[in-house]
């Protein structure tokens, strides 16, 4: 009787609960951000250490479905300009060239083969977009021009590394083609700028006629749940595409950022208490995810190496036209370390070169402890270095 308690959904949600609760405290106490102490004490009660919690499909589903209403929540804050600025552009570029070139090139020198060494550039032109958006709203700091230009940067660098992972994936099959790729990115673009559109234009302002019947006044949450049902509608739409899904949401809390109910529940404000759960999840399942015993020295050392080249690569590859681009240095370094974090991205993308036989156990772990630390890293710069004297806008949020 027990043990089939232990499998009910009912005690996992307390255990994924109560290890965000220790995730919170781990953080407050420490004064680091809510993203650290999630993930480091998800690192704690997985696989790599005592394992009372693996990453099951049940962990794996709440897990997404965070990170999806995250990045819905994100969304409020911008506009399509903010997404579509040449400078934005130039970044995202920049920023994926150089990482793959870097890890392509450090993966030839540490003796991996062509077909590894492709897969490895490939990880490393990954962006999560999800934790640096997540510590720039904990500090308040989602309204800035370096916020901006990550955001933006990072939903283009999303659909340069997927046509990146296409074209590495073709070359090592042996089956590139200059018209698969074309019709990747028209897709990938299409969806975009048509899925924004729509929200936009038709989406938002049927919302707000919508508020106004007695329909809405009767039923004040028909509009909320509405809303909800697009974002989730937006986010497989771009997964449809090749894209993430939390691109998709992205887009839909764009989409609505202006849409202004009278009569019915705040869609923002709705939004944000689905993600105060479920976005916690998610940031757990990143230390869940990471199984430190398949850690050898050999995996050590490239480790090392491997993560200076992803920090460096981005630091320089998106600092530098961010800095052309008209930010102050201070700035372009906190668009550069912004853009570092390769969270469940990078995961993904080395879990695929893994089941396709292209890369090996040892490159695999090597890729998810990378995508680990470099997600860690850029919360702890954020708050100890470049907004070390700058209070929290809200210590809650995200957690």
């Amino acid at each position: 009787m027990m043990e089939s308690l232990v499998y009910q959904p009912e005690f996992q949600m307390i255990q994924l609960l109560f290890i965000a609760l220790s995730g919170d405290l781990v953080a407050s106490r420490n004064n680091q951000s809510a993203v650290i102490g999630l993930i480091l004490v998800g690192v704690l009660v997985g696989p790599s250490a005592f394992g009372l919690i693996t990453y099951t499909d049940f962990v794996s589903g709440l897990a997404h479905l965070g990170a999806v209403i995250l990045l819905f929540v994100i969304g409020f804050e911008f506009s399509l300009r903010d997404i579509i600025a040449p400078r934005n552009w130039a970044i995202a570029t920049l920023g994926v060239v150089v990482p793959w070139i870097g890890g392509y090139g450090l993966a030839t020198l540490s003796g991996y083969d062509q077909s590894s060494a492709i897969f490895i550039g490939t990880a490393l032109t990954a962006t999560s977009i999800a934790i640096t958006a997540n510590v720039l709203r904990e500090l308040g700091k989602l309204q800035t021009e370096a916020a901006k230009a990550i955001i933006g940067a990072a939903v283009i660098d999303d659909i340069l590394a997927l046509m990146v992972l296409a074209i590495s994936t073709d070359i090592v099959h042996g089956s590139f083609s200059y018209a698969s790729i074309a019709l990747i990115t028209l897709k990938a673009v299409a969806f975009i700028v048509i899925g924004a559109a729509f929200g936009l234009l038709v989406v938002a302002k049927y919302l707000v006629r919508l508020d106004k019947t007695r329909f809405a006044r009767k039923y004040p949450e028909f509009i909320f749940i509405f809303a909800m049902m697009l974002a989730f509608l937006y986010a497989m739409g771009a997964e449809a595409v090749g894209l993430s899904a939390i691109v998709g949401a992205f887009i839909a809390g764009v989409s609505f950022k202006d849409v202004e109910l009278h009569q019915s529940r705040s869609l923002k404000e709705g939004a944000e208490y689905l993600q105060i759960i479920f976005a916690s999840i998610f940031f757990v399942s990143l230390g869940i995810l990471a199984d430190l015993h398949a850690f050898t020295p050999e995996i050590l050392v490239f480790l090392v190496f491997l993560t200076a080249m992803a920090i460096l690569t981005k630091v320089i590859g998106c600092g530098i036209p961010a800095r052309l681009g008209g930010l102050c240095t201070r700035d372009s370094l906190i668009v550069g370390f912004g853009m570092a974090p390769r969270g469940e991205v990078a995961m993904i993308v080395a879990l695929i070169g893994l089941e396709s036989g292209i890369i090996g156990q040892g490159v695999y772990v090597a890729l998810v402890l990378m995508s680990l630390i470099t997600t860690i890293i850029t919360p702890i710069i954020y708050r100890n270095w470049f907004y070390r004297n700058e209070d929290c806008a809200d210590s809650s949020l995200g957690s």
